[in-house]
């Protein structure tokens, strides 16, 4: 495959983030794969197994100049983590989620994404009974559906 992004940045690196990644490695859609984790151990473990090119533990750094952000995280949450990150994302790039609920992450987070930003809410139909960044594999989203839900302003961003 085609390089499709130069940097991708997963926010959250639990199940669903250490998938992707190694899902992107895989199919080389990515020069660079960046990640976000809160939790020390968390950020450890990711360094141990070599999840992500860089792992770091601050949002602006972790979102500089990325093409592609995914917020891997609880949706409780969501919200507050884009306030965090909007004045750093890059004119162009797009934002995605993989929460299980949609209407209430958009109606949360859309109001929060600046216009130059595309916004791309989803859900990948895929999962396993594990968690954790040790528990993500490169085919997990293999055969697999992802809802992609338009917006509000998605006509708009064509």
């Amino acid at each position: 495959m085609t390089v499709v992004y130069n940097r991708v940045a997963l926010i959250g690196l639990g199940l669903i983030a250490s998938s992707m990644f190694w899902s992107i490695r895989r199919g080389n859609l990515a020069n660079e794969v960046v990640g976000y984790a809160k939790s020390k151990k968390t950020r450890e473990t990711a360094k141990r197994i070599g999840l992500c090119d860089h792992v770091s533990d601050n949002l602006e750094e972790t979102v500089n100049n990325a093409d592609l952000v995914v917020l891997c995280i609880p949706v409780g949450v969501m919200s507050e983590v884009v306030a965090q990150i909007a004045p750093y994302l890059k004119a162009g790039s797009t934002l995605s989620d993989v929460g299980s609920v949609k209407k209430a992450v958009i109606d949360a987070v859309e109001p929060l994404v600046p216009a130059n930003v595309h916004f791309v809410p989803a859900h990948p139909l895929a999962g396993t009974e594990h968690s954790g960044p040790e528990s993500g594999f490169s085919t997990l989203f293999d055969n697999r559906w992802c809802i992609l839900v338009p917006t509000s302003s998605s006509a708009h961003r064509q």
